[in-house]
């Protein structure tokens, strides 16, 4: 197990866990840099692919105070296929066995995402601040068909507003918006407009640009 706490403005995250880093495509240039404050624990077995840049934990200003936390248990993997943005402030836990996949896009500041068994972003997927996304109910309801742990999908194209909850099973159809504020625990479909607690449909045939 590694521990270690990062201070940097701009740090290249290989040299910290250069034995955790794979570079999936040898012939293309690939980065991962840290620009702010950053605790992490990160397990032996565990694996991080990036295939092009993952900028970690970015701040949009030097003074920011805000720290972030990785974690990463046995055998869990995270796998950046393009050009992902993380901003400060970020609690990110990917647990035993378990796989974060993002593809491109941003986080803003303090999101919260909880990794239980999978949870993929898809492309040009853009995620406003203080937004947590769980795959997890992290208890079970005892008598019933109850299932703790489902994988989230989020599909390409999604706009998510700030302070959004995403709970386990949700499936995002490409080009949804997320409006701010909302608890989304059901499948939204494609293209349409979802808010509230929980959220409901407010419009279909929605573009965002």
């Amino acid at each position: 197990m590694i521990n270690k706490i990062i201070k940097s403005n701009i740090f290249i995250f290989k040299t910290a866990l250069l034995n955790f880093l794979t570079k999936r495509n040898k012939d293309k240039f690939f980065r991962v840099i840290v620009a702010s404050k950053l605790s992490f624990s990160i397990h032996k077995t565990s694996r991080i692919v990036v295939s092009r840049d993952f900028l970690f934990f970015l701040a949009w200003n030097k003074r920011e105070p805000f720290s972030s936390f990785l974690y990463m248990s046995k055998n869990s993997f995270i796998h950046v296929r393009g050009r992902f943005k993380i901003y400060s402030g970020a609690r990110i836990y990917i647990n035993p066995n378990a796989e974060l996949i993002l593809g491109s896009g941003y986080i803003n500041n303090n999101c919260n995402i909880s990794c239980y068994k999978r949870i993929e972003i898809g492309e040009n997927v853009y995620i406003s601040e203080n937004v947590s996304i769980r795959d997890s109910d992290n208890h079970n309801i005892l008598n019933s068909t109850h299932k703790a742990e489902q994988p989230i999908l989020i599909h390409n194209n999604v706009w998510i507003g700030m302070n959004v909850t995403i709970l386990k099973g949700v499936v995002i159809g490409e080009g949804a918006i997320i409006a701010a504020g909302a608890l989304v625990n059901k499948n939204v479909k494609p293209f349409s407009m979802v808010g509230g607690v929980p959220a409901k449909l407010i419009k279909e045939n929605v573009k965002w640009s």
